[in-house]
């Protein structure tokens, strides 16, 4: 696997605590190679060349010990926002694997978004982690259909995939739901799919799902989705474009409808959907002195 260099990994977040009770992010691969149509890093303002093809941050681990070593405060790491920390090349090299071990030597928390089954080999050292801080196991999921799926979402396992493995985080007593987003207007954004997310979902044991009913699309990440809309859905760029033009965030034309359809499916599942609630219950049964403030 190629490298790329690195001076730092474990950076503080911009609004700690604010988003899943995060106060750390953690990136160690660069790229992802799982090809979704939607991905919002492909976006220019990142930087990533070649985004499809992944490479590691040189002295990952070292890295990433020195700095756990340094930081006054502990509290709960994120990774997951950029690349997904469980593409194919984790199952032989296991840096993340080991990050989480790091993780779990100085005291900190995990919070992991993954599209990826591979999230289940970690449950013991997540399980490490959650006997001192708090863990939350995110699993993409933007489609219950394992056939659309391999059209946005070509190289991930399928949503099948991910619901097992759900399941299993969920059994193994670890704090698991689902991120929702995005949901493709158009092709993802009818009450039917919203829904039958909800109902897998809790059949898996979910304790949430925090939901986005449209996408972003700007430079660069809009000329790759219109390619790849071209590709497998003719005739659906031209709905985008007289929609939604240069807009950043495209909002489902049926969000209000799918929201209202949501969130009482959620309540009579008793699933957690507003982020507050969740990450209060991730928290729950932690001292208060174990975490950076929220």
């Amino acid at each position: 696997m190629d490298t790329v260099p690195a001076k730092t990994i474990v950076t503080r977040t911009k609004s700690p605590g604010a988003w899943f009770g995060i106060d750390y992010n953690m990136n160690l691969y660069r790229g992802c190679c799982h090809g979704c149509i939607y991905c919002d890093s492909r976006s220019a303002c990142y930087g990533i060349e070649d985004f499809d093809r992944v490479r590691v941050k040189q002295g990952c681990l070292e890295i990433v010990r020195d700095e756990l070593r340094r930081k006054v405060k502990t509290g709960v790491v994120g990774t997951g926002a950029m690349s997904d920390p469980y593409n194919p090349f984790e199952r032989e090299h296991r840096y993340t694997r080991h990050a989480l071990e790091l993780l779990s030597a100085f005291g900190f928390g995990a919070a992991i978004a993954t599209k990826s089954d591979l999230i289940t080999r970690d449950i013991d050292i997540l399980g490490e982690i959650r006997s001192q801080m708090p863990v939350l196991c995110k699993l993409t999921v933007t489609t219950a259909d394992d056939a659309l799926a391999a059209r946005v979402e070509p190289h991930a396992p399928p949503p099948s995939a991910r619901f097992r493995a759900m399941e299993r985080l969920s059994a193994a007593g670890l704090f698991t739901g689902v991120l929702l987003m995005p949901v493709l207007p158009y092709l993802e954004d009818s009450r039917e799919n919203v829904l039958e997310i909800v109902r897998r979902a809790h059949g898996a044991g979910a304790r949430f799902i925090y939901p986005a009913f449209g996408m972003t699309c700007r430079e660069r990440q809009r000329e790759y989705y219109y390619g790849r809309l071209d590709e497998h859905f003719p005739g659906l760029r031209d709905k985008y474009v007289r929609r939604y033009g240069a807009r950043y965030v495209c909002t489902s034309p049926r969000a209000r409808e799918l929201w209202a359809a949501f969130t009482e499916a959620c309540a009579a599942y008793g699933i957690l959907f507003d982020m507050k609630t969740i990450i209060r219950a991730s928290r729950q049964g932690y001292a208060e002195r174990q975490l950076t403030l929220f």
